[in-house]
């Protein structure tokens, strides 16, 4: 990353609901308001569901079906992805996804992606940490759901395989009250472990992002969405295209607006000084 550069993440996740139309549509407008990346979730579904919520019936946009089938509709073949790789590199925009269990690591060996990500769920998934970190390729990790115990765990698999990490502080509620958000823990991450630090939210708003840049967040990443009213889990926590203009627009201009901290007499305030100055 370039200096006072900030990396900014859409995460679509799954609010494509199984159409791969609507993935490239949110594709395309993170592209046009200045996102640096978009990630999806995969999954094998057979394998990361657990097994008491396999055959809950869900009322769903294809009926009601159990749980694990609806999981299946929502999820991306090779051939989705392919699909999508091909579109980011045309309109040139990162893309990355975190798998939430071994099988889906593998499968996402095939793509030259920039980085990993650990799910704020999979941080106990000891397995699963290893399997990523052995890779050591940079993994971005979310500390929702989480202890600093937890985190403790985390950090030593990743030093242990010598894998670059970057800790993203997270509050996992949907969405999330901003007076939950704990904003300071930014700091807290970036002292204890040594490492950049980001920021992961689920809130409605764009404004605890800006002040997790300022704070020394060098990777912002956020729900996305074409409308916080479609069907789905994730929408009410994500941002509308809107939200996604004012995020892009506003933290491009965080670096010169925080300057270099080096003090400067400007020209204009030197002829406002003669203007005001009666002695010699």
């Amino acid at each position: 990353m370039k200096k006072n550069k900030y990396y900014l993440i859409g995460e679509i996740g799954i609010n494509h609901n199984g159409d791969i139309k609507i993935a490239k549509q949110i594709i395309l407008q993170a592209k046009k308001f200045g996102f640096d990346a978009v990630k999806f979730q995969k999954r094998n579904p057979d394998i990361s569901t657990p097994e008491n919520k396999k055959f809950e019936i869900r009322n769903t946009p294809w009926g009601n079906i159990s749980y694990l089938d609806y999981k299946k509709k929502i999820e991306f073949d090779r051939k989705k992805y392919d699909e999508i790789d091909k579109y980011c590199k045309k309109i040139k925009i990162d893309w990355f996804a975190s798998a939430w269990d071994i099988d889906s690591v593998n499968f996402l060996r095939k793509y030259k992606m920039p980085y990993h990500k650990v799910a704020s769920a999979m941080l106990t998934n000891i397995d699963l940490l290893n399997s990523i970190s052995k890779e050591k390729k940079p993994t971005l990790i979310s500390t929702g759901m989480s202890n600093m115990k937890i985190i403790d765990k985390a950090v030593k698999i990743f030093k242990k395989n010598n894998c670059k990490f970057i800790l993203m502080h997270c509050v996992s509620t949907y969405p999330a009250n901003e007076k939950n958000l704990n904003l300071n823990m930014i700091s807290t991450l970036k002292r204890k472990y040594k490492c950049e630090v980001g920021y992961s939210g689920h809130e409605n708003s764009v404004t605890p992002s800006l002040y997790a840049a300022i704070l020394g967040a060098n990777y912002i990443e956020r729900h996305i969405t074409l409308d916080r009213t479609m069907w789905g889990t994730d929408h009410s926590a994500s941002l509308e295209i809107s939200g996604m203009e004012k995020l892009g627009t506003m933290l491009k201009n965080i670096p010169e607006i925080l300057g270099d901290g080096k003090k400067k007499f400007l020209l204009d305030e030197r002829q406002k000084l003669k203007t005001q100055k009666y002695w010699k």
